[in-house]
């Protein structure tokens, strides 16, 4: 019935007629800006007095659009009607869910261009990073309808004589989801649409950077056959509905991608049994992470260069992904140094309204002053060696930044910058370069750059992350190739886009029947 799952292409903008079609794509989407959008609860429109803007990080002057913010009050309301909507929709059958699913996916892809243009605006990815952002956001909708299908009649188990025995899954209850702003579209989309192919219901509150692209989504959910109260959209403030969301009695489940601060914190109250709670809560977290490039002596030092950069740089650093550490062995490392310092030299930085440009700003004031407070300890605790400026005139921009020479354990290469800093170190032999890789409280992703395959199997072993590449960068994960997620305090190694993800939002039951 169905078509087996297959990859959503990336846009070649190299060629003209497509960057043709993206630039109308941009065109028609601002001219929708600055329009306010309610809260929807139950299938109700909420307008309430607070907003919040969503403001374009390479314009500060530029206001997206606006939601209404939502209380504790209006918490209440959903959960009520989330509870609501989950006594049809946990019967509701495993492939009318998958359909809807199916449906929303069809309908992005018939506007990618116009959501790849709104997370332009509203979160300054580039081009082919927002093109990829909402491919994998449709990745994630045809890949969980289609597990989701194949789960629907359980796994087998044993029967003895004068016994058949099932082993099924039902959903669990209301799911609480709550993504990043940095894959505003494809983390949200798959962080919601999991429990809710599975049966559960959800409250889904987006990142307040990423509140526009949020709402365009549920609003294509409903479009797309989703019944009243299956997601309901409840942006707000962190500090004022966080720990609600998280303690309240009626949830079942919590999905949060973000820091390691608000991760473990999130882990710790869901582990509180509130009143009138007659559950454990499941709590499904990914929390960033301090992901290394080893670069081999043998290395292939093109690939490497490709790497580094694509892996500090790319949408400014901003991933939980990204490769902010660099272990070279001595005896390359001045040749590969100077290599990618050329490269990075070469790099343009500005408003990504405009092809032009391969990285654009940082999300907004306070990860410019971050990251611009660990450019200054860098220069203290390394040798700057491109890069270093910023200009908040306009925008949040900062110049890719590379830091030489660096201890293995400063502070630039131990703590989560999220912007685009890298530092480089030096090893003696490639085991030390592994032990070094491996010297954080992070297990995210890595790279390996190496001809050597004994060194290749070596980090199979030897490398504690999640998600290890060889001879390539350590980003870019594609739902169903690189099912995603990392050891230590990169979070609980979920696995986004893999065959066991779902089993996360279910229970398993196992029924035995006497014959």
């Amino acid at each position: 019935m169905y078509t087996a799952y297959r990859h959503e292409p990336f846009t070649d903008f190299t060629k003209e007629e497509n960057r043709q079609v993206f630039q109308e794509a941009l065109n028609k989407v601002e001219n929708t800006l600055g329009k306010n959008y309610p809260l929807i609860v139950g299938g109700e429109r909420i307008f309430t007095d607070e907003k919040m803007n969503s403001v374009n990080p390479a314009n500060k002057e530029e206001i997206i659009g606006a939601v209404s913010k939502s209380n504790t009050t209006i918490i209440d309301q959903a959960f009520d009607a989330a509870e609501k909507a989950y006594q049809k929709w946990r019967v509701t059958s495993p492939e009318a869910r998958a359909e809807v699913l199916f449906r929303a996916a069809a309908g992005m892809r018939r506007d990618k261009h116009e959501y790849s243009a709104l997370l332009v605006k509203e979160v300054g990815k580039p081009w082919k990073e927002a093109d990829a952002d909402i491919a994998e956001a449709i990745d994630f909708m045809e890949y969980y309808a289609r597990q989701m299908i194949e789960l629907k009649n359980g796994k087998g188990i044993l029967s003895r004589e004068g016994e058949y025995n099932q082993y099924v899954y039902q959903p669990m209850g209301v799911a609480v989801t709550i993504p990043p702003w940095n894959f505003a579209c494809a983390i949200m989309v798959g962080t919601t649409v999991a429990p809710m192919v599975t049966g559960n219901t959800v409250l889904l509150k987006p990142a307040e950077p990423a509140v526009i692209i949020a709402a365009k989504f549920v609003e294509l959910l409903e479009q797309s056959g989703m019944p009243e109260g299956v997601v309901n959209f409840v942006p707000g403030e962190p500090t004022e509905i966080g720990d609600y969301l998280i303690d309240h009695p009626k949830t079942s489940l919590i999905s949060f991608t973000g820091s390691r601060a608000t991760g473990t914190r999130i882990y710790k109250r869901a582990a509180e049994i509130q009143e009138g709670q007659q559950h454990l809560k499941r709590v499904i977290i990914e929390m960033g992470g301090k992901d290394t490039v080893v670069v081999d002596e043998d290395a292939d030092l093109e690939t490497a260069v490709e790497a580094v950069v694509a892996s500090a740089f790319g949408f400014s650093g901003q991933k939980c992904s990204a490769g902010s550490r660099v272990v070279v062995h001595q005896n390359i490392y001045d040749k590969l140094l100077e290599r990618v310092v050329d490269r990075v030299n070469e790099i343009n930085v500005g408003d990504t309204t405009s092809y032009d440009y391969y990285m654009g700003p940082v999300i907004n004031r306070k990860a410019f002053d971050k990251i611009t407070g660990y450019i200054a300890i860098g220069k203290q605790e390394g040798r700057l060696a491109a890069g270093g400026g910023s200009d908040d005139s306009k925008g949040y921009f900062i110049d890719p930044t590379i830091f030489a020479d660096v201890s293995p354990d400063a502070r630039i290469m131990q703590e989560e910058i999220f912007g685009p800093v890298v530092a480089f170190t030096k090893a003696s032999s490639y085991e030390e370069a592994i032990d070094i890789a491996n010297n954080t409280e992070y297990g995210l992703t890595g790279a390996v750059i190496s001809t050597n395959v004994e060194h290749l199997e070596y980090a199979k072993t030897h490398f504690h992350v999640g998600n290890l590449y060889f001879n390539r960068n350590c980003t870019g994960a594609i739902v169903g190739y690189h099912p995603f997620g990392g050891f230590k305090m990169s979070g609980t190694d979920s696995k986004a886009g893999g065959p066991d993800y779902l089993l996360q939002y279910m229970h398993p039951k196992t029924i035995s029947q006497q014959l």
